[in-house]
């Protein structure tokens, strides 16, 4: 029987994907420039294209940066909000097996779906697909009044009627520059001007609001974890996350009081071998811990594995919560009758 990973190989394996030039306008980053360039008018060759114009209201909850700024759990929100109103969600399914069309069903495996796909689907219709026009037009003809769409905000296939700049408060835009010399898909001011309003998630810790229009509404939330982390105050916790920015999820655990004996990162939607989620369990077992994970990373889980680890999911505090309803409701003023 082939011997487990140690807790070496693991830390190994783990190791944050964002390069650290990223976050500073150094030497390296204006080297890369000139490639930032030219990936920006690549960018804004693409966005130009004309879209599908869907029948009902679209609406975009994108980012300008590579990466975790929240754009799931800011969909999930709006969506419950939106609830009763006939919302159906839009997204890639990244991660996940699938191609073409495919509207996420009950019994899906994130290996086929993709994991934000099954955080999703609970909450409202839920359908992925990389053309957004193509899967717009089959959520049309289900019956969908609203489309929301996590994500898209740099794919042309599909109009949008209002979108939303998610903007990540600890990293901001980073160094401001363009892949590959920094996280932007293309520059702030590009992407700000055919957005409609902003939200900005946790404290801006980068001064990003002033690189933002100043005319451009700019809403503000925080993320909030469920009540299950209350539950782990004072207790020795084992937390491994595979998301963009594992801290967003480690720091609170610590600040609810749970002692963190290990804090595992793993990439992005990583997909756990049968020998990690073993040796995480073991380690535990050895600690006297409790293994705590996200919700994203749960459903990637065994359902064996899953029962064994506790999950505490994140949602949106608002600044001012009536903020966000008005937006949505101008949004909606302009859809037609049978979504009022």
């Amino acid at each position: 029987m082939a011997s487990l990973p140690s807790a070496g190989s693991v830390r190994a394996l783990t190791m944050p994907t964002a390069p650290c030039f990223w976050a500073n306008d150094g030497p390296l980053a204006r080297a890369l420039a000139p490639l930032s360039v030219i990936g920006a008018a690549l960018t804004a060759s693409r966005v130009a294209r004309p879209g599908w114009r869907a029948p009902v209201p679209v609406i975009c909850c994108g980012n300008v940066t590579v990466g975790g700024a929240g754009k799931t759990t800011l969909v999930l929100d709006l969506a419950r909000r939106l609830s009763g109103r006939g919302v159906h969600i839009l997204l890639r399914g990244y991660g996940g097996a699938s191609r073409g069309v495919h509207r996420v069903a009950p019994g899906d495996p994130a290996s086929l779906v993709g994991d934000e796909a099954l955080l999703l689907a609970p909450v409202a219709p839920t359908w992925i697909g990389a053309d957004r026009a193509a899967s717009a037009r089959a959520a049309v003809a289900a019956g969908a009044k609203i489309l929301l769409l996590d994500d898209g905000l740099q794919n042309p296939t599909l109009s949008k009627t209002f979108s939303i700049l998610v903007i990540d408060g600890r990293g901001g835009f980073g160094n401001g520059r363009v892949l590959p010399a920094g996280p932007l898909r293309e520059p702030v001011a590009t992407a700000a001007v055919r957005c409609q309003a902003a939200v900005m998630i946790g404290t801006d810790m980068t001064d990003a609001r002033v690189k933002l229009p100043p005319a451009l509404p700019l809403l503000r939330a925080d993320l909030v974890q469920d009540q299950s982390i209350a539950a782990l105050a004072g207790r020795r916790v084992i937390a491994f996350a595979g998301i963009a920015i594992p801290g967003k999820f480690f720091d609170p655990l610590r600040r609810a009081g749970a002692v963190l004996v290990a804090a595992r990162p793993f990439p992005d939607h990583h997909n756990y071998t049968v020998g990690e989620l073993n040796e995480l369990l073991r380690e535990a077992r050895t600690q006297r811990a409790v293994p705590v994970t996200t919700p994203k990373d749960a459903v990637r889980l065994p359902q064996a594995i899953r029962d064994q680890v506790t999950v505490v999911g994140v949602s949106l505090k608002w600044s001012e919560p009536s903020e966000i309803d008005q937006l949505l409701e101008r949004m909606v003023a302009a859809a037609p009758s049978a979504v009022r």
